[in-house]
């Protein structure tokens, strides 16, 4: 439902530092100044949605985005949902995804021996927002010669 060209384009969601959460998007292609979008997600199924309490607005006073605080996820599926009106008339919906960025390993250390020429280093896997498995991560380590 909706007019064609009002939906929101270029929808992301960065999680970032564990908890918190930013959203951004264009506005449609028809949409015109009176244009006005309203940003709702959940965590769950079993959740009610939560409207955006911290609107980023473009020069028309449009809202072009979104900053979330202490935010969870649960089973690795978030549910978004924008709407609004142009002129008493609905906006047209469509498909969001989500990104997290990690923050570093934890806890690196590093134990070298002169004697055997060998370091060991080891750490911890990165706080995420709803990563359970330590096996999804993969670690590439440089070591640099000083």
């Amino acid at each position: 439902a909706g007019m064609n060209g009002t939906a929101i384009e270029n929808f992301v969601c960065v999680i970032f530092n564990v908890s918190f959460m930013n959203c951004s998007w264009h506005v449609g292609r028809t949409a015109t100044e009176d244009t006005q979008y309203f940003l709702y997600w959940r965590h769950s199924k079993k959740e009610d949605f939560i409207e955006c309490q911290s609107y980023i607005n473009d020069t028309c006073g449009r809202h072009t985005g979104c900053r979330f605080q202490n935010v969870t996820i649960e089973n690795e599926v978030a549910y978004f949902l924008v709407n609004g009106s142009r002129s008493g008339q609905n906006i047209h919906i469509s498909d969001y995804f989500i990104v997290e960025k990690l923050t570093p390993p934890l806890n690196v250390t590093v134990n070298c021996t002169e004697v055997s020429h060998t370091c060991r280093i080891s750490w911890q896997r990165p706080r995420t927002s709803h990563v359970k498995r330590g096996s999804c991560f993969k670690y590439e380590i440089v070591i640099e010669n000083k």
